[in-house]
């Protein structure tokens, strides 16, 4: 189940086994002169057949689209059968089959073969970085380029807190300092929002979106300062992840939580959110340091992605116990706030209890129903995705 299938160049379609690990897509692809262009931050572990279980999103989503635009078609064995998923561009042909696999967890049955949409490699790709002088300038651009559908690959967009997270953990302190000398004359200090942005295609593509973008980020104040960082952000972007160990290590613990809002709530669920996280161990007289980026925007809203570091407790079980505190809070505010309960991490078990306030009754009817449809003795990741009744 790993390995490229088959390439059809005419239709820009390739099959690969559905537990090949990202990686290998890549290099595959790019032998023949292709990207699938999917890059979640767990690129380097996760399978093709994961993404599309678990209904993810590459940091480029914006260029490649998330996982549902790419996924064309494949094959699943259910317990009562074979499920043969054709490829086609487009259909009317009633519901959609691929929908009832994509984000179904396993729930349904085993992906063995999936058919994605690829692209020829660009000839072009750069990473920007700039920075605004406060957040409600840093929203409106980026809704601004979202709306008037600039053709960029990706933006990303982190409050204060975390542009300021991650400038300290970027080390080089002489570098930083000049940077924010730098910054200041132009008008960028304590509340800035670093926006990282990607030019992906042709050299005259790329130049036309550049030309486009620029007008926009300098009407909100933003102050762009090259690829240099953007280099530094590509080189590391997978590695994030790693960081755990060595906060764990030193006795720290990380996670994150996220969801997707209309721009209109954008605002209040991430103050939602980074508060109930910042007090959600105030009975234990802990500290927790949250802080939040936007990742991925769309005409309508975007995703809001809040980082929590909070201390280990004296044992395994009590920074358990401070996890779920953390988790509860967070995942309370945003059904509160109506965000999805998860924008590209999945359900698994940590979020099912919370679906319902999303999906409805009758909507978590449907998934059941469906679940026992392709499962009817439920041995297919049972308490996965919907809380099964025992």
């Amino acid at each position: 189940m790993s390995g490229l299938r088959h390439l059809d160049p005419q239709s820009q379609i390739a099959t690969f086994g559905a537990g090949t690990p990202g990686p290998q897509v890549e290099s595959q692809l790019k032998a023949a002169g292709y990207t699938l262009g999917h890059f979640p931050q767990s690129w380097e572990l996760a399978t093709i057949g994961g993404w599309v279980a678990s209904r993810s999103s590459g940091q480029q989503s914006l260029r490649y689209g998330r996982i549902e635009q790419l996924f064309a078609g494949g094959h699943i064995e259910t317990p009562v059968g074979s499920l043969e998923i054709p490829t086609v561009p487009a259909s009317s042909a009633g519901p959609d089959i691929r929908e009832m696999i994509l984000g179904s967890e396993g729930r349904m049955g085993i992906l063995t073969d999936v058919k994605v949409r690829v692209t020829p490699l660009p000839g072009q790709e750069d990473f920007h970085v700039a920075f605004f002088p406060d957040w409600d300038s840093a929203t409106a651009a980026l809704r601004a380029l979202a709306q008037q559908k600039i053709p960029l690959s990706m933006m990303r967009l982190g409050n204060a807190r975390e542009t300021w997270s991650q400038l300290r953990l970027a080390g080089h302190a002489g570098a930083i300092a000049l940077l924010e000398k730098y910054l200041g004359l132009r008008g960028v200090r304590a509340e800035k929002c670093m926006f990282t942005f990607g030019l992906t295609g042709s050299r005259a593509f790329c130049k036309a979106a550049m030309k486009l973008s620029r007008p926009i980020i300098r009407a909100h104040g933003g102050v762009d300062t090259g690829t240099l960082l953007g280099r530094k952000w590509q080189e590391s972007r997978f590695l994030a992840p790693y960081l755990r160990h060595a906060l764990w290590e030193n006795g720290y613990a990380v996670d994150t939580v996220e969801t997707a809002v209309d721009w209109n709530r954008v605002n209040p669920t991430l103050a939602a959110m980074e508060s109930a996280l910042s007090h959600a161990l105030d009975d234990e007289g802990e500290k927790v340091h949250a802080y939040t980026h936007l990742s991925h925007l769309y005409p309508q809203g975007s995703s809001v992605y809040t980082t929590c570091v909070f201390r280990c407790a004296d044992s395994y079980a009590a920074t358990l116990a401070r996890w779920q505190k953390l988790k509860g809070a967070a995942s309370r505010q945003i059904v509160a706030q109506g965000g999805t309960i998860s924008h590209q991490h999945g359900v698994g078990a940590d979020h099912a209890p919370y679906l319902a306030a999303e999906k409805g009754a009758l909507g978590i009817a449907a998934i059941g129903s469906l679940c026992r449809q392709f499962d009817p003795s439920g041995i297919m990741n049972p308490g996965k995705l919907i809380q099964d009744r025992t």
